[in-house]
């Protein structure tokens, strides 16, 4: 077994993966952005290396910086966690060439399912299902037009090669919508991928998204632990996830958990995974492989009692699987909530900012895994997720009240999350009856009704930082942090702010969205901080209310801007390329003559 892991990723996941280590007796290394110095993550882990500057690309998506924290601290092996370096296979050989173990697959099987392209061809011909579609890339824009007319037809989703957690992906409804799908996923796919590639699928309009959880070992055993409903989503990115799933028995576990293996056996593979697929009308598709551990393992973990993080270490240790396939009992029901820095009112917009006061329910059956804290920071740079609450108990009515229950308990200040969207959902009939909830989603209206009030806090509620025994520091020695303590006299509070005090950056900005333009009168605002990755429109263009606008990247999403109103484009003050804060003015719409 390891002596010391590396966990080479950031917020809950990275929290998550040191608690199992900690299990295991295993000691634990974090890694940290700039902007992550204060992150629990880093405080958790017996040492702590910086990595570089806030932004991945410059940090955590680095392998040379990883790499090497993993020999400066005598790391025997690292851990991916999910996102970033998870599913590159290139960081998994340079792990390989370093000595340094990988705790996932092989390098092969992350280049056989990485590539969905590639997956779809592999399982095709190993006979299992696949959506209809392409299992070549299309290259242009006019192939992409031929094949469907003679595959395929429409509706069909542009899905990017090499994408996955929603990213890299857009629907065509019609011809007219195929060159903006097809450019969109083409250029999420290089965003996030290094891969502009795309394909042609049939894009079912309302299946259930329906995944296996598997566990494989290098002795040639591969089992499943039963399968997760992730039909709730939005922009094609999970919300809310449960297992079991409600519309699968057992005959169609089976099944599906018989597709999930040996769609795994097919690339030797080790570690933990999820084969991912569509159920519509009691037909399985296969969709794709994800070569690491899911956001949602922990239903699966909630249902079976197995740990799945540490299955995982066990695997890549190249010991043998703890359980074997008749060991795997499902038992009651588990739901698990996304917390993420959104504002679902505003069509899930990102919202960025600092966390006032924490608290975190708890109870029987309440399990929370979280990478905040109070004052914590949750920057446009990453992932909006703040934490997931999941919920156990003997059925899924009765986990829909607990998890109610404990969505009322969490406590998050200053800051706008899903937990009103949550609530309101897991109340709704659509719910109760196991629908995918596809059209509350997609309901602008129904979620601008989810909109409240901000709460605000007293001048001194602005984390917990202030208590802090002021003998006690924090350094950095030639990127390395320790923790020190001076015995002495304090220096002058002025000197050190206090953790979780906002600085006048943030005052000036937050002055400047109250003082921005609302959405009643001629001016557009930008409802969120972020990069503008379109422009729509230009100066005299006359716009119908809802017309989009420009297109701003924030928290790694895109989100489309509207127009509030009807009217002509007087003034467009942003420019492709421009970095643009909440309040920030996008637009001028006058009303029309």
């Amino acid at each position: 077994m390891f002596s010391k892991v590396l966990v080479a990723n950031r917020g809950e996941i990275a929290v998550r993966i040191i608690r199992a280590l900690e299990e295991m007796g295993i000691a634990s290394v974090a890694v940290y952005s700039e902007i992550d110095r204060e992150a629990p993550h880093v405080s958790r882990a017996d040492e702590a290396y910086l990595i570089g500057p806030g932004p991945a690309a410059e940090s955590y998506l680095v392998v040379e910086k990883i790499i090497n924290a993993a020999r400066e601290s005598g790391a025997d092996a690292i851990h991916p966690g999910y996102g970033f370096l998870a599913e590159n296979a290139d960081f998994a050989r340079a792990c390989d060439e370093a000595g340094i173990v990988f705790i996932g697959p092989p390098a092969s099987a992350i280049d056989a399912m990485g590539s969905k392209t590639a997956a779809r061809d592999l399982m095709a011909k190993a006979g299992v299902p696949i959506v209809p579609g392409t299992t070549e890339p299309v290259a242009t824009v006019e192939d992409a037009r031929v094949v469907i007319a003679e595959t395929v037809g429409y509706p069909v989703a542009i899905k990017a090669a090499g994408g996955g957690g929603g990213k890299g992906f857009r629907v065509a409804l019609t011809e007219e919508d195929l060159q903006e799908a097809f450019e969109g996923a083409a250029r999420e796919g290089e965003k996030f991928f290094s891969d502009a590639t795309v394909y042609v699928e049939r894009y079912l309009p309302d299946p259930r998204h329906v995944e296996v959880q598997i566990l494989a070992d290098s002795h040639g055993t591969v089992i499943h632990l039963g399968e997760r409903d992730c039909s709730v989503q939005r922009r094609h990115q999970k919300l809310i996830e449960e297992s079991p799933a409600p519309a699968v028995n057992d005959a169609l576990r089976a099944h599906i958990g018989k597709i999930a293996t040996d769609a795994a056996a097919a690339v030797n593979y080790v570690g933990a995974g999820t084969v991912e697929g569509l159920l519509q009308d009691g037909e399985y598709f296969f969709l794709e492989m994800n070569t690491r551990v899911q956001v949602e393992h922990c239903v699966t973990e909630m249902t079976t009692g197995i740990d799945i993080v540490k299955e995982g270490i066990r695997a890549a240790a190249g010991e043998r699987l703890s359980v074997t396939q008749g060991d795997v009992v499902l038992r009651g029901h588990a739901i698990e909530c996304r917390i993420n820095a959104e504002d679902a009112s505003k069509n899930f917009a990102p919202a960025p900012g600092r966390i006032g006061s924490y608290r975190e329910p708890a109870g029987p059956g309440v399990r929370v895994d979280s990478g905040v804290g109070p004052g914590s920071e949750v920057s446009p740079m990453y992932d909006p997720m703040v934490a997931k609450l999941i919920v156990w108990d003997v059925d899924r009515e009765q986990a829909t009240s607990r998890m109610l229950r404990a969505l009322s308990e969490y406590e998050i200040t200053d800051l706008k999350t899903l937990i009103p969207f949550h609530t309101a959902l897991l109340a709704t009939k659509q719910w109760a009856q196991a629908e995918t909830c596809r059209d509350l989603v997609e309901d602008r209206e129904w979620l601008k009704a989810l909109a409240f009030p901000k709460v605000e806090l007293s001048a001194n509620g602005d984390g917990d930082g202030q208590d802090k025994v002021e003998q006690e520091y924090t350094v950095e020695v030639s990127g390395r942090r320790f923790d020190v303590t001076v015995i002495g006299a304090a220096p002058a509070a002025s000197a050190f702010p206090a953790a979780g005090q906002a600085g006048a950056t943030k005052t000036k900005r937050s002055e400047r969205a109250s003082s921005g333009g609302g959405g009643g009168g001629d001016a557009l605002p930008a409802p969120l901080q972020g990069t503008v990755l379109k422009v729509v429109v230009a100066v005299g263009a006359v716009v119908e209310e809802g017309a989009l606008i420009c297109v701003i990247e924030a928290m790694k999403m895109e989100n489309e801007i509207t127009a509030h109103k009807a009217g002509t484009v007087t003034e467009l003050v942003v420019a492709v390329g421009a970095s643009v804060a909440a309040g920030d003015l996008l637009a001028t719409i006058t009303n029309p003559e």
